[in-house]
């Protein structure tokens, strides 16, 4: 018997504004700015996606690769819901953790552990909650006496590190995931790695975004590649990476 899905996306089509794109970037436009551009009839429209389909199911580790502007940020957008899609329907189904921009709810002069419970509450956890999982939230960081620091004298690595260890101590039923393994050192990065591992063996849905094949062949299942927003791809992760490797090669 086939797992029910988590995730599903029909027909999706998203538009953005020509000019909100031109200046603020597309990936910033999906993460910070959502409700504030919408599709518009006025002015020329960019196609950040084009009638994608596809599935993600419950305990299903997926994979996102393509190269920049493909519509890989724009598709955890629409799934996080601080999009909507022009046309076509987005379903999901669990409680959803977006680890899009970290450290985007922290606050420049707020010490690590002040942030620590900033960024907690932002993210739907309870002070009592946050002080509960805190020990363990401080250990993962490995930022040590960094945390009586303002968050203002810390490098984007350690705002990465801060923001990584309060989203994976969060419990979420669809995790999201968007390269931030690739800041940090290698020794955190492999740690993230491991800590997303343990979420699949727990059954958690993930998509994960990234640039690197192996990173996707190591974690996931399946994978779907985007180009120009239309899908070059999907359906076992080694092979859509493999073809994904050839054509990126040529």
């Amino acid at each position: 018997m086939s797992r029910p899905a988590a995730i599903k996306f029909t027909s999706v089509t998203k538009f953005f504004r020509q000019d909100s794109i031109l200046s603020h970037g597309l990936k910033n436009l999906v993460l910070k700015l959502p409700r504030t551009y919408r599709a518009s009839s006025r002015g020329r429209r960019f196609c950040a996606l084009d009638g994608i389909s596809f599935e993600v199911a419950r305990g299903e580790c997926l994979g996102a690769i393509g190269r920049n502007g493909s519509g890989k940020s724009t598709t955890l957008g629409l799934i996080a819901g601080v999009l909507q899609p022009s046309s076509g329907s987005v379903e999901t189904n669990g409680h959803i953790c977006p680890l899009l921009e970290l450290g985007s709810g922290f606050h420049p002069d707020l010490n690590g552990i002040d942030n620590i419970f900033l960024n907690g509450v932002l993210l739907g956890m309870t002070r009592r909650e946050i002080r509960e999982k805190l020990d363990d939230i401080v250990a993962f960081s490995e930022l040590g006496e960094f945390l009586s620091q303002p968050l203002r004298t810390y490098s984007s690595g350690m705002v990465a590190r801060l923001g990584f260890s309060v989203a994976v101590h969060l419990n979420p039923e669809i995790l999201l995931i968007d390269e931030v393994l690739s800041v940090g050192d290698l020794a955190f990065a492999a740690k993230c790695m491991d800590k997303m591992k343990s979420f699949r063996e727990q059954g958690i849905t993930i998509v994960f975004v990234s640039h690197s094949p192996e990173a996707i062949v190591s974690l996931c299942d399946r994978a779907i590649w985007l180009d120009g927003g239309k899908m070059a791809g999907y359906g076992d992760a080694r092979e859509v990476c493999e073809s994904y490797r050839e054509a990126m090669a040529t």
